[in-house]
């Protein structure tokens, strides 16, 4: 529990110095009227459509004016929907401004009662803040030029992960289910799991084609042939770890044994915000709590 403690506050600082960074916002063009936006915190999604702007995610608070600015440079249209597709402030942190610019906030529903509990904590909710509209296990949209599928995955990077898919434009957004090329958070102080994690890179690769474009929540714009290496990356390190602690390994020897993820650590997966011996613990706690 303590060293789960000291990963959380890792990711935390690493957040918070990132935060003071000068960001530059990119946007890739990915099929007709859909677009990646990469700038600082999670990867966003942005639809164009004959009724504004949807967008996936909005990043940083800080960072509201900055995306809305360059959002200009798609269209005139104001963001009138934002779904987020899971609950941490790298992927929800804008929602109250664009909520104030008349956005609609779409979410599952433990995203909402978690950002609640985490308002609480801190001394008050604040309203515009929060999805307005939730759901169980998905919801779909409908619009002149595309048809979209959002779907709720359980128990991945948290409990309350969402994946959105463009039937039409066939480009998936995976949320933080999905570190292209690198080792993932999976909060598991928020329902995320690493089996869950792998059935989610599964489910995903039941949609895709070799021509889907994949928005990961971090990383690269990815291809069908990068979320097959990511999952068996997850697999590979997840059935070495069970088979230590078949062996009856203790947990400092398996987080200590550099070997077990040795072949993807030369890979650069570790380069991110979770290190190899991170990825260990992690995968260690979640198979034994």
């Amino acid at each position: 529990m303590k060293k789960l403690l000291i990963l959380s506050l890792s990711i935390f600082w690493l957040h918070l110095n990132a935060q003071k960074k000068e960001v530059n916002i990119q946007i890739d063009s990915l099929s007709k009227n859909i677009y990646m936006l990469t700038g600082q915190g999670g990867n966003i999604g942005v639809f164009k459509n004959e009724k504004g702007l949807f967008i996936i995610d909005d990043q940083f608070a800080r960072l509201s004016n900055k995306i809305l600015t360059n959002l200009k440079t798609i269209s005139d249209m104001p963001v009138t929907m934002v779904i987020n597709t899971h609950f941490h402030g790298d992927h929800t942190g804008g929602n109250k401004n664009m909520a104030n610019q008349g956005a609609t906030i779409f979410a599952q529903k433990n995203v909402r009662s978690r950002m609640e509990s985490k308002q609480k904590g801190k001394g008050s909710i604040i309203p515009a803040s929060l999805p307005v509209i939730t759901f169980d296990e998905g919801l779909q949209l409908y619009f002149k030029h595309e048809n979209i599928e959002a779907f709720h995955v359980h128990n991945a990077h948290t409990d309350g992960d969402t994946m959105v898919y463009f039937l039409n434009g066939n480009v998936l957004h995976m949320g933080d289910t999905f570190f292209n090329g690198r080792y993932p958070y999976i909060d598991l102080k928020s329902g995320g799991s690493i089996k869950g994690y792998i059935k989610a890179s599964e489910k995903a690769l039941l949609i895709v084609n070799d021509a889907t474009k994949i928005i990961p929540g971090h990383g690269k714009l990815a291809t069908k042939k990068d979320l097959e290496s990511f999952l068996g990356m997850l697999k590979e390190i997840s059935t070495a770890i069970q088979k230590e602690i078949d062996n009856g390994k203790s947990e400092d020897q398996i987080i200590k044994n550099t070997s077990l993820t040795a072949k993807y650590d030369s890979k650069g997966y570790g380069s991110g915000y979770i290190n190899p011996e991170q990825i260990r613990k992690t995968i260690y706690t979640s198979l034994t709590k």
